[in-house]
């Protein structure tokens, strides 16, 4: 009788990054076209990177009322932010410690990464690119790309397809974020999740695995392939 043959697990992995609070700070340029914004359209008084972010990764918060005390988003408001975005964006960026040399490694292990951010995707890729980080990733999801963003699930889904996702080619694809919408996409996607402490998100804001560096990361991502 010849020996039975027992099926390895597969170790490739499909890793998607939330970009802003994740990869890279930019609360300092997305303040500073905030209050570009109310001075200008509104007269209103500037706010601080800790309120902005705070209303950024809030739940059930009226973005448009915080920020500029409108019910809803006027186009007046959007042409301004974009316009003074787009220059804005990569004047203050900068990557988390530890992410290029996680990002190097998990791809040398032969695993796939790919961004799927709420952020704009002309201004996503013209950041990541401008770091220097835009051609380590096979591909970036923004809200462009969307009809629904996070915590929607399309743009995990997105993501999904375009890596031809099946669970006996992949481990459980996992996302990692730094709000509860990329938690509660993930679980719409019925993947795995991770909340990171290090950026825009802090410890114990969701029901979540959190971590607080990249070393936890990387650990996390060798123990999934055993």
């Amino acid at each position: 009788m010849g020996k039975s043959v027992v099926a390895k697990k597969p170790r490739k992995q499909i890793l998607i990054f939330d970009m802003d609070g994740t990869l890279m700070d930019t609360s300092t340029d997305i303040t500073i076209t905030i209050n570009h914004v109310r001075k200008k359209n509104h007269n209103l008084e500037p706010l601080s990177s800790e309120e902005v972010v705070t209303m950024i990764n809030g739940r059930n918060v009226n973005l448009a009322h915080a920020f500029y005390e409108t019910q809803e988003y006027r186009e007046t408001d959007r042409e301004a932010f974009e316009n003074h975005y787009w220059d804005q964006c990569v004047q203050n960026v900068e990557v988390y410690a530890g992410i290029r040399e996680l990002i190097t490694s998990v791809k040398e292990d032969g695993h796939f990464v790919s961004v799927a951010t709420n952020a704009p995707s002309i201004f996503a890729r013209k950041m990541l690119k401008h770091v220097g980080l835009m051609k380590e990733f096979d591909y970036v999801f923004g809200a462009c790309d969307v009809q629904k963003s996070k915590p929607d699930p399309e743009m995990i889904n997105k993501v999904l397809r375009f890596y031809r996702y099946t669970p006996t080619a992949f481990i459980k694809p996992l996302m990692i974020g730094d709000s509860h919408k990329d938690i509660e996409a993930a679980n719409a996607a019925e993947i795995d999740s991770l909340f990171v402490t290090w950026g825009f998100g802090k410890e114990g804001e969701v029901e979540a695995a959190q971590i607080r560096n990249t070393k936890e990361l990387m650990e996390i991502i060798i123990e999934r392939e055993e």
